[in-house]
């Protein structure tokens, strides 16, 4: 059983975070007027927020087989999915209130827990990390070959798969977004089958610190953009 923390993983957490707020920084500024309206929706920035999300995924995975490759933890599984839901469910109803005809039904946090549900259940059937990595490859082409109208029903937004789009802050759908969270469980479990993972129990002072955000990734995604609106809205009052 793996339990103790990875420096270079939370590293890369941080990593994530930080893009993570430097785009929504970037649209809060859009938001207030700050920048020429349509500024989020070229492509360098579509690029960026994509790369961001799955990085996330990419790490969800990652961390799932590092906690569960060696034999599924079920309690710790249980709590963990029952955190992520909650706050799912939190953002879905905050951005309801406050945006209803745009709210996130289905963003990272919902398109991470259940990822996480499909990686648990591939870990108990031991599932070969190359079949997981066939697996990613076979969803990131779905989600580009298989799309149809019958999958445009309200009900069925969460897969991906419809024709229509539906206008959301943040949405991360199952297909394609599965890919990134398999590419990440199947390449954790080839690393781990070859021991290849280096672990340092007493990181240096300075990347224990450079560490902390992504050691508290949840906590920060469910904060930030509440203060940096809120910090926006100070300084528009100020400066007009």
């Amino acid at each position: 059983m793996m339990s103790q923390r990875l420096p270079a993983l939370d590293l890369a957490r941080t990593a994530a975070l930080i893009g993570m707020v430097v785009f929504h920084f970037t649209y809060d500024l859009e938001m207030f007027g700050y920048l020429t309206p349509g500024t989020m929706y070229l492509w360098g920035w579509q690029a960026f927020a994509s790369l961001v999300a799955g990085s996330f995924l990419f790490l969800a995975g990652f961390s799932l087989a590092l906690a569960h490759g060696a034999g599924i933890r079920w309690p710790a599984a249980a709590r963990r999915l029952l955190t992520l839901g909650a706050a799912a469910a939190l953002v879905t109803t905050a951005t309801y209130l406050a945006m209803p005809d745009s709210f996130i039904f289905f963003g990272i946090l919902h398109s991470i827990t259940a990822a996480s549900v499909i990686g648990l259940a591939l870990l108990a059937l031991r599932t070969p990390a190359p079949l997981i990595l066939l697996a990613a490859a076979a969803v990131f082409a779905a989600a580009r070959w298989l799309k149809t109208s019958a999958f445009d029903a309200p009900w069925l937004l969460w897969l991906g798969l419809g024709t229509q789009p539906r206008l959301s802050l943040d949405y991360e759908p199952l297909f394609p977004w599965l890919a990134p969270f398999l590419l990440g469980l199947g390449i954790a479990r080839l690393v781990m089958q070859h021991g290849l993972l280096a672990r340092r129990t007493s990181p240096p002072p300075a990347l224990r610190v450079l560490a902390w955000p992504g050691q508290h990734s949840l906590a920060i995604y469910l904060i930030h953009q509440p203060v940096l609106i809120s910090l926006l809205w100070a300084v528009t009052q100020v400066i007009r």
